[in-house]
């Protein structure tokens, strides 16, 4: 489908990269805490859940206008054309819609819960410690299913990578003496539902043991 030059599509915050995930965790591994590095961690943690919950909330029916934020209620179908009436600016579904393909934008209502607690809390958190465990305790979140219960990683959704990458990068972060005070226990639960959840799909390569 063609689009006219200079037609606005909704832009998403992208996913945060490996390298400064894995350095905030090696100087909290020795107890340094770099209150730059946990803000720039952190804040593109919360744009990336800003804009997973706006991309569901876009596939149920509920569009925020990239030019004026009005939200503009549509039915997603195939031939709909998403319409403002705060400004005019209109664009057909199926091309908004692949902007959030191939993204990792899209989870169940756990998830949801999981990124607005994020989005409520770390901007109220002052003290390091408090912001390195709200960041741990989001990376570590599970997508969840009625009948299985915990399933796939939601950092994957967060993290640059895919699914296996994301997996593997989170099993090599740095734990130390230093290590805020929380997130080694935080880990080990973690590496137990993957391994729960690896045996559930047949997926031996996500499998560890310690």
């Amino acid at each position: 489908m063609n689009l006219e030059s200079g037609t606005l599509l909704p832009v998403w915050a992208p996913r945060v990269k490996q390298h400064l995930i894995e350095r905030l965790y090696e100087l909290d591994a020795a107890g340094i805490r770099d209150p730059e590095l946990l803000d720039e961690v952190g804040w593109g943690l919360l744009e990336r859940c800003k804009s997973f919950i706006s991309a569901v909330e876009a596939v149920q029916g509920r569009v925020d206008c990239p030019r004026c934020s009005e939200i503009i209620h549509h039915h997603t179908g195939k031939d709909e054309i998403i319409h403002c009436n705060g400004c005019g600016w209109e664009l057909p579904w199926q091309a908004y819609f692949k902007t959030i393909q191939h993204k990792q934008l899209s989870g169940a209502d756990a998830v949801i819960a999981l990124f607005q607690d994020f989005i409520i809390h770390f901007p109220l958190a002052r003290e390091a410690p408090q912001k390195m465990f709200l960041i741990d305790t989001l990376i570590h979140g599970f997508h969840w299913n009625l009948l299985w219960g915990n399933t796939r990683a939601v950092g994957v959704n967060l993290i640059e990578g895919n699914y296996h990458q994301v997996v593997d990068f989170l099993d090599r972060l740095s734990y130390g003496a230093g290590s805020t005070p929380g997130i080694i226990q935080t880990r080990v639960d973690w590496r137990e539902k993957i391994n729960r959840t690896a045996e559930l799909w047949g997926d031996q390569r996500l499998q560890r043991s310690g």
